[in-house]
């Protein structure tokens, strides 16, 4: 089984790599043909929702998440 990797980026999007399905609320899912990695917005500007289109560059969305060294999730 191959794995999925979900990576922060700082004040950018979630890069997902690897074999995944994404779905709408419905339950209907989105063509990810020939797709290896997704982009997905976090900033919430987008407007190819879920999709990110660059929207963080001009909206001032700031995330600088970091893993925490010292306490678990």
């Amino acid at each position: 089984m191959s794995d999925v990797t979900i990576k922060t980026r700082e004040n950018g999007p979630l890069l997902v790599s690897g074999p995944i399905t994404l779905c709408d609320h419905l339950g209907n899912k989105y063509d990810l043909t020939g797709k290896e990695n997704v982009a997905l917005c976090r900033c919430g500007a987008t407007q190819k929702r879920p999709f990110c289109d660059g929207s963080h560059k001009t909206c001032g969305f700031q995330a600088a998440e970091i893993v925490p060294t010292s306490a678990p999730l």
